[in-house]
This record gives structure tokens, C-alpha cells and sequence, in this order.
């Protein structure tokens, strides 16, 4: 059993929350079209919907928020933020937009078109919805050893190299728009990549002409990652590392709500590439607003400015993996499966292998996330095949490699006790696993349905 590392930082200010009975949350995921989406944020108790904008800033970055210089053009904030991010990235070009997906927005149309295809170790659900929007098609490459969630692999997150070979000759390198390596990987399971399969990802790249992209979301945890498995890396800073990791590719996007622990905010990083970055700030200005605020306030860049480095830290690191691991391992104790070794920012749980009677167009992932509100309040998310929607091109549903459902733990947030109440919850679900029935869509729309769809249960 892991020992919960305790936090580096001590309480400053709480915010109350309630539970609600079992049969309050009962109407209220039924008047919620079983979408947890769906919900009020006042009718749960823990919320692990999400790490991405959900974490709790520090003193010194609120301390910035009230400094934040709001000026529309040429902000000192901006420029902290830009020099914040040199820091770790090493690139030439940065710039600011108000979220992840937003970064998405700006770089795939300048990557992407009809006939064109996006090669990644696993695309997370906005990523493959923006290829999709360009007119292009997602090919996820991940290797083999992500499918199996029960053995040990360090790397599960890894781009599968000698199938991404064959799928650049298969498809024509001239049709390959970009190959994107997502750090960590957020749908194998928030699964790291080693700093050896970048490099060699990127050798296969330039081989064939085509742009490397990093989805740099939890770049710093992927970094941690490495620095505690790969060979060669123990005594090197985070920094250190993350900046190899960016030095293999040519433009990054990130969702800063997540390892830079602010509530809004993303960046998009050009390495050296002036002329592609021209089309970044063409694009930027009629999408996010003039470059150097990219739809934020100066008190949000200020915020990111600060959350970068407080994010790289050792020991905020040690103890954001120490809850997954914790979590985890008792998790495991009472034999409920989920994706090991556990990522950086959820346990993953194994839904396919917890709920084995309720096939993948009933939604496994899903149905175990609204039986953990109904249990006790908390509200997750599936990663399968309801995130992954219909094949664009012929309508069905998609099978997703994987059935899980996440646990996505905000960052500073969640005691140790809260960890409890979720294990406690789940031995409770287990009790009760072949009772449990799947769901049906009533209606959904046609791109990201699993935000707004409606659903109800099946009845058996």
C-alpha cells in the first residue's frame, strides 16, 4: 500500500460542499438526461469530472491576478507569461489563447484539409473533433501494451513505431498532415511517453516530411514519468527534461487548465518556424482577440505566468502521482480494475472488466460513472466508446479500444479522505456489478455528443 505523500501546501480558504441522499441524486441525474454534464456542481459532493480547469491557484497566483496589467496590446502580463514559457519550452514563438481547444482551433486548419489525415499515440476528444472539423481523418497508433490494463508497462502511452510506418506507406506521406503525441496520454489512460519514443517518433517524421505536433497538456506530469522510469534521466530537473521532450517537435498546443493549475488559458508554441507562426497570429486575432492577450484578462496570464513554474515543482509533482498512486493501490487491494500503472492525472477504471454483461454500445464506461453518483455523489466521465461517438464518414458507432471511467482528480483540491470515500463507494458498486444495466442515446448532436446528449437506462 502506497503512503499517502502528504500535501506540500497548507489550507488558506474552504468551500463547503453537501451531500445529497441517494434518492435526491437519483432525480437529479434522471432530470439530467443521465449526462453528467448535465448536472449542477451544487448537487455533487466530488467532482472528478475533470483536472482541466478545476485546481486551486496558489497565493502567488491570486497575488498575481491582482496585479494583472489589462491592457489590451503589449501587456506586462504577457510578457511574463511569454518569458514563463521560453523557460520551460525553449521555443521561439509563443502564443496565448483562452483554452486548449481554442489552440486547436487556430493550428489544425494551417495543418489539416480534406484528404488529409492526423496520425497520434491516442487523439483526446476535442483533438480528434478539430481534425474532423479541418475535413481530415484522426488514425490513433498506440502500442499494444496499452489494451492490456491489467500488466505492468511504463510507458503505455507510446507511439507504436512500427505501425506508424506502415500507416505513413499505407496512407501516403503526402496525405499525413501531422503526427501528434499526446503527453500524457489522456484516453490509454493518462499514460506516460518516453523521452526515446518521441525522439523516435520525430526520426520517422522527418524521414517522411511530416510535422510533429505535442498535445502538451500534462507535459509536466509526463515529465515526472520519465524522470522515475526512464533510464538516464533520475537526475535531471523537470525542466530539464520537458525541454528535450518539446526540443523533437515542431509546434505544441496545451490546454493550460491542467499542469499550469489555472482555471482558463492555453498556449500554442512555434520552435523556430517564423512564416507557420505569421499563420498562428492570423489566425489568433479573429478566433481569441489581438496576440498578446489571446481571449484572456492580464490577470489570467499573469496566473499562467506563475502556475508554469509552480507546475514543473518536484514536490507538487511527487505528491499529484502520490494521490493516483494511493488511490490506486487501494483500488487494487479490493480487486476493481483499472489501467496500470495508474497515469498522472485519473485512475482510469476498467469498466469492460467491472461490468463484462453490458456490451459497448450500452456504454460500460458510462454506466459505471452515473452508478457512482447515484452511490455516493461523485461525478466522472467515460473515456470509451459514448466519448468516441460515430465513424464520420458511415454513421455507426465507434468501438473504442477502451471502456474506462475516469477518475479525473483536480489539482490541490481533494483530501485523502475524499480518496476514501471514492474507494468505499466502489466496493459498494462491485457488490452490486451484474445488477447493473447500460444506456441507450434518446438524441444526440453530431459532433462532441457526449457533452449534451440525453440518454436513459436500459430496462432488462
Amino acid at each position: 500500500m502506497s503512503k499517502y505523500f502528504a500535501e506540500p501546501f497548507k489550507i488558506k480558504m474552504v468551500e463547503p460542499i453537501r451531500v445529497l441522499t441517494r434518492e435526491e441524486r437519483e432525480e437529479k441525474i434522471k432530470a439530467a438526461n443521465y449526462n453528467l454534464f448535465g448536472l449542477d456542481s451544487d448537487d455533487v459532493y466530488i467532482d472528478l469530472l475533470t483536472d482541466s480547469g478545476t485546481g486551486a491557484m496558489s497565493s502567488e497566483q491570486w497575488s498575481g491576478v491582482m496585479k494583472g496589467d489589462e491592457a489590451y496590446s503589449g501587456s506586462r502580463s504577457y510578457k511574463n507569461l511569454i518569458n514563463s514559457a521560453k523557460d520551460i519550452f525553449a521555443y521561439e514563438y509563443i502564443q496565448p489563447v483562452h483554452q486548449g481547444r481554442a489552440a486547436e482551433k487556430v493550428v489544425m486548419p494551417l495543418l489539416l484539409g480534406p484528404g488529409k489525415y492526423a496520425i497520434s499515440n491516442m487523439h483526446f476528444d476535442t483533438t480528434r473533433a478539430h481534425v474532423e472539423i479541418a475535413g481530415a481523418r484522426a488514425i490513433d497508433c498506440v502500442v499494444p501494451e496499452a489494451l492490456d490494463t491489467v500488466s505492468y508497462s511504463p510507458f503505455k502511452g507510446n507511439m507504436d513505431i512500427p505501425r506508424l510506418k506502415e500507416l505513413i506507406k499505407e496512407y501516403g506521406k503526402e496525405n499525413i498532415g501531422v503526427i501528434i503525441i499526446t503527453v500524457t496520454n489522456n484516453s490509454a489512460g493518462g499514460q506516460p511517453v518516453s523521452i526515446e519514443n518521441i525522439r523516435q517518433t520525430a526520426e520517422v517524421a522527418r524521414e517522411n516530411g511530416i510535422t510533429v505536433y505535442i498535445d502538451a497538456a500534462r507535459f509536466a506530469e509526463n515529465s515526472y514519468f520519465i524522470k522515475m522510469r526512464e533510464k538516464g534521466y533520475a537526475d535531471k530537473s523537470i525542466k530539464e527534461i520537458a525541454r528535450e521532450m518539446f526540443s523533437y517537435a515542431d509546434v505544441f498546443t496545451m490546454s493550460a487548465k491542467k499542469d499550469a493549475i489555472i482555471n482558463m488559458g492555453g498556449l500554442i508554441g512555434v520552435k523556430n518556424d517564423g512564416e507557420f507562426f505569421e499563420s498562428v497570429k492570423a489566425n489568433t486575432i479573429p478566433f481569441e482577440g489581438f496576440i498578446s492577450y489571446g481571449g484572456l484578462s492580464g490577470r489570467d496570464l499573469e496566473a499562467m505566468a506563475i502556475g508554469l513554474q509552480e507546475g514543473v515543482d518536484i514536490n507538487f509533482l511527487r505528491y499529484r502521482i502520490g494521490q493516483m498512486e494511493y488511490l490506486a493501490d487501494k483500488l487494487e487491494k479490493e480487486g476493481i480494475p483499472f489501467q496500470s500503472p495508474v497515469g498522472g492525472h485519473a485512475v482510469f477504471l476498467d469498466a469492460k472488466k467491472l461490468l463484462p454483461h453490458i456490451p459497448y454500445y450500452e456504454f460500460p464506461g458510462h454506466t459505471l460513472a452515473v452508478e457512482l453518483y447515484k452511490e455516493a455523489g461523485i461525478r466522472s466521465v467515460d473515456i470509451g466508446s459514448y466519448m468516441m461517438g460515430n465513424n464520420p464518414d458511415t454513421g455507426e458507432q465507434i468501438e473504442s479500444e477502451f471502456e474506462f471511467t475516469r477518475l479525473a482528480v483536480p489539482r490541490r483540491v481533494y483530501t485523502q479522505s475524499h480518496l476514501d470515500v471514492i474507494v468505499e463507494a466502489l466496493i459498494a458498486i462491485k457488490k452490486r456489478a451484474d445488477e447493473i444495466t447500460g444506456y441507450r442515446i434518446t438524441w444526440e448532436p453530431k459532433i462532441l455528443r457526449h457533452f449534451t446528449a440525453k440518454l436513459e437506462p436500459i430496462k432488462k
